[in-house]
């Protein structure tokens, strides 16, 4: 009987070039498959009952030059029912001319929304409606049980 007993050498450089190789093949795969996997969304539905109000009318303040001007945001229990402003004068509709037409494409989205961060604007009044969705955010934080 004679033993074929045979003896394998490894190289430490090869084997921890193999080690390397496979960890990152391991990783790119588990990166492709979170890349790829179908993420879930929520509904409309499942927004709209975790937004919990006290029903009623909140207002927040805005400064806009000397004028300052309040949001007042009605609410239900679920939703935002209507966004108007309050003491909106000749001279602040004068100097800012695009408040009440955002105010109004505010109102008309709001049936269509979930959240107020879901609001959509045009390009020519961004930073009027931007000041008037932290108005109405600040509104809504005292509307919060």
């Amino acid at each position: 009987m004679s033993s074929n007993t045979k003896v394998v050498v490894f190289k430490a450089k090869e084997l921890i070039y193999t080690g390397i190789f496979l960890l990152l093949g391991i990783l790119l795969i588990l990166l492709l498959i979170f890349m790829f996997l179908p993420k879930e969304k929520k509904t409309n539905m499942d927004a709209e009952e975790t937004m919990n109000y006290i029903p009623g009318v909140y207002t927040s303040t805005i400064q806009l030059g000397d004028n300052t001007l309040d949001v007042q945001v009605t609410v239900d229990s679920k939703k935002i029912k209507s966004v108007s402003l309050e003491q909106l004068d000749d001279s602040i509709k004068t100097m800012y001319p695009l408040i009440e037409p955002s105010v109004a494409s505010i109102n008309e989205q709001l049936s269509s929304i979930s959240s107020i961060d879901e609001l959509t604007f045009e390009d020519d009044s961004q930073y009027t409606n931007t000041i008037l969705k932290q108005a109405i955010k600040n509104a809504l934080k005292k509307a919060e049980p």
